[in-house]
């Protein structure tokens, strides 16, 4: 069956405003595609073009959602490509074309590497789902080759064919247009470090924290600003001042627009531990590209330009390298290149011709 272009459908779980859920927000609007969430978040802060047709199917459980989906997927049950992300929905809508009911194009992209970040009864339950649902799937996009090397051991009965890699978009001018925008913080006024993202384990705050005692001690005005919320706040808070860094690391909470602070930082660090692929990675480059830091937390960094690049979980390694950097800060910018093919349009439009040739 061949693919029609223009007649696409994305789907996501909830309009949390993650990495994942940005992506199909930005794919979506570059081609004027419907996009269905199943749950709605109250209070969601993802961003999405008023232009944009948006369905809800339930503010209340996403099992709720599930449900509604297929009454909601029959306008587009055929001659439609729909693209979704997160492996159960994946799943979900594979084993829905695997019976009959869709009949169009299925893309699925993967948001992380489930089989190496989870164990046990979890990961057992994403074994069950993409051998019930993948195997009716069109075609499945990874955000790294490592992710689809993974993604192939863990699935036999996937052809490598139907596995392409392809790494994630991102919307350059839209980001220097965000960059543009004032920050109304006080703690802008003083240098600073910048990292940002959801206060989970994985992000490796606590190794940025450590790293950063030894700078503090040789900055005496340099702060350390880290932008996001979630369940690790009361430990990094403990360990803050188990190091004595009050007033020198600030917990900042939610932020509508990092890009700003990004920009106005002295240095931009991403200190995970493990990723899929860490998009605030290329929002930093974007307006700070040779005052960048990331550690090796998912494949496909050791390959960006113009930035420093350090083995995961070593505070040692991680402040020599943020001592290195600010001893030779720049903001020398040149990354224009790198991001032109990574563009919403260009990624979408890659998609379509490989979907293309499987069909044709």
């Amino acid at each position: 069956m061949k693919l029609i272009p223009h007649r696409l459908l994305f789907v996501s779980m909830s309009d949390t405003a993650g990495g994942a859920e940005n992506i199909l927000c930005m794919v979506a609007s570059v081609t004027d595609s419907p996009l269905v969430f199943l749950k709605h978040i109250y209070n969601s802060r993802l961003q999405i073009p008023k232009f944009l047709k948006v369905k809800y199917l339930t503010n209340g459980s996403m099992l709720l959602g599930f449900f509604k989906l297929v009454k909601a997927l029959y306008p587009y049950r055929k001659d439609y490509t729909i693209i979704s992300t997160h492996p159960y929905l994946n799943s979900y809508l594979g084993l829905l074309k695997r019976v009959g009911y869709i009949k169009s194009n299925l893309i699925v992209r993967e948001c992380t590497s489930v089989f190496t970040r989870y164990t046990g009864i979890k990961k057992l339950t994403y074994q069950i789902a993409y051998r019930l649902g993948y195997p009716a799937v069109n075609l499945i996009i990874c955000q790294t080759e490592i992710m689809r090397s993974q993604l192939l051991e863990e699935n036999k009965f996937i052809p490598m064919n139907k596995a392409l890699t392809k790494e994630n978009p991102i919307d350059l001018n839209h980001i220097l247009k965000k960059a543009e925008e004032p920050l109304n913080d006080s703690n802008h006024n003083s240098d600073f470090i910048c990292s940002a993202g959801r206060l989970i384990a994985e992000k490796g705050f606590s190794i940025l924290i450590r790293a950063f005692v030894n700078i503090a001690q040789q900055h005496n005005n340099l702060k350390l600003l880290i932008l996001g919320e979630g369940k690790e706040r009361n430990n990094l808070n403990s360990l803050i001042k188990e190091t004595g860094l009050e007033g020198r690391v600030i917990l900042m909470g939610h932020v509508d627009n990092p890009i700003p602070y990004f920009k106005k930082a002295k240095l931009c660090v991403v200190s995970s531990i493990k990723e899929g692929f860490p998009n605030v990675l290329l929002e930093m480059m974007a307006v700070s590209s040779s005052s960048v830091i990331s550690t090796l937390c998912a494949g496909g960094i050791e390959d960006i330009p113009s930035i420093v690049k350090v083995k995961v979980n070593d505070a040692i390694a991680l402040a020599a390298a943020m001592d290195s950097v600010l001893h030779s800060y720049s903001k020398d910018n040149d990354v224009k290149y790198y991001f032109k093919r990574r563009t919403p349009k260009n990624y979408i439009d890659s998609i379509l011709k490989e979907a293309d040739k499987l069909h044709s």
